[in-house]
């Protein structure tokens, strides 16, 4: 491999552009470096890649060759948000290098271009998700009106910090302790002064977007998978996003018993049986609007979040909680894959806003808010029920797998 040959560092930056961007919009380690392997070999040369959640180490070396790396690049960036719209995108830019319709040195512009800031609509978008996916939330936990209001307001104000959060490290590293701060306090004193609620539910619901449920999920499969160092990192940085929670969380009801600021009790009767199916399409176009897809994917995001959902909800009211995750993440991966094989675009379409609302994280704020009141009895069972929980999950994507092969990486 001669890298000093203008041709062959044109398909180098382009590969090591595309792991960037891939990395950088959420896709899993299993699958980022298994791609990154399969276009280098199209593109005529070896790539040994490392992708860990803050990092990503490319290796390229001849085809054919002793096996010894030519060039070496090392790429140190933040932990990815899955960012739909994009990953489609990156992925059909490395398709059309592949199959020769586009030169490497055009596909590593196309692929910069990707990395521009979010326009103003687009940062609203973003803010309005947290607020309705914290309402639809709370109206599947079996709510009152005043807790799905109080619930949204306090997701949009949520939604808000985070986007304030980008391009500010100090505020970003701080952000989920701040948000359960703020969260929780604001619930209390409402509850204490305006109107009772019920104050827990509230307060899951405004951050179950910051619930780390994704990342456990995916921390498991990369586990499972023998991606070990990308898989204990991202446990622990799950269990790092979850103490923030938990003790803005507790800090902020401290506060508020100090002030003696007390809620009432609640006393609204729930929302009726009926009102969860349009929360459930509400929850499922947050999601889309979260997950930054495209507008021609809406309505397959939609179907992918609310086969999940029907999936676990009649699975675990027959068999249990467990048995009703599995199903349903043996049917996303199966429907991904099948997708995926099908329209030949990623099958994340459907694998990863569909498994948002079976992801378990509601579980293990729960569990380290337990801990941290000292009821320790509880907060084991409850880890219990967290590993559980996501055994099945991961248990059935890669049964959902072996069911229907993929044939794309992403």
């Amino acid at each position: 491999m001669n890298t000093e040959d203008p041709a062959t560092r044109a398909r180098i930056a382009f590969v090591i552009e595309l792991a960037r961007r891939l990395h950088q919009y959420g896709a899993a380690a299993p699958r980022l470096e298994q791609a990154i392997g399969l276009v280098s070999q199209r593109l005529g040369f070896e790539c040994e890649a490392l992708s860990t959640p803050t990092s990503t180490v490319l290796s390229f070396s001849d085809r054919g060759g002793d096996g010894l790396a030519q060039f070496t690049q090392v790429l140190r960036m933040a932990p990815g948000d899955v960012n739909l719209a994009r990953l489609c995108r990156a992925d059909e830019i490395a398709d059309r290098v592949i199959d020769g319709s586009m030169e490497p040195r055009d596909g590593l512009q196309q692929l910069r271009a990707l990395g521009r800031p979010l326009s103003r609509s687009g940062v609203y978008a973003i803010i309005g998700s947290y607020g309705l996916a914290a309402a639809s939330v709370a109206v599947l936990l079996n709510t009152a009106w005043p807790d799905v209001i109080v619930s949204g307001v306090l997701g949009l104000l949520i939604g808000a910090l985070m986007i304030a959060g980008i391009g500010r490290p100090r505020l970003a590293a701080a952000s989920e302790a701040i948000a359960a701060l703020l969260a929780t306090f604001i619930a209390i004193a409402i509850s204490a002064w305006i109107v009772p609620l019920a104050v827990k539910s509230v307060v899951l619901s405004a951050l179950i977007i910051l619930v780390p449920g994704m990342t456990l999920t995916n921390a498991v499969r990369e586990l499972s998978s023998a991606h070990l160092v990308s898989g204990v990192s991202r446990v622990a940085g799950a269990i790092a996003t979850l103490l923030k929670l938990t003790f803005g969380a507790v800090a902020a009801a401290q506060v508020c018993a100090v002030l003696h600021i007390k809620s009432m009790a609640h006393a609204w009767p729930p929302l009726p049986e009926w009102s969860q199916w349009p929360a459930l399409l509400v929850g499922a176009v947050s999601f889309a609007m979260l997950f930054q897809a495209a507008r021609r994917d809406y309505l397959l995001v939609i179907g992918a979040v609310v086969v999940g959902y029907l999936a676990t909800h009649f699975g675990g009211a027959t068999l249990g909680a467990p048995f009703g995750v599995f199903i349903g993440g043996l049917l996303l991966g199966a429907l991904g894959n099948l997708y995926a094989r099908i329209a030949g675009r990623p099958g994340a379409l459907v694998r990863e806003p569909g498994i948002l609302l079976l992801v378990p994280g509601s579980v293990g704020f729960r569990s380290m808010s337990y801990l941290f009141t000292n009821e320790v009895g509880m907060g084991a069972q409850t880890g219990i029920l967290l590993v559980t929980l996501l055994i099945a999950l991961v248990a059935g994507l890669l049964f959902g797998d072996l069911l229907v092969a993929p044939r794309r990486s992403l």
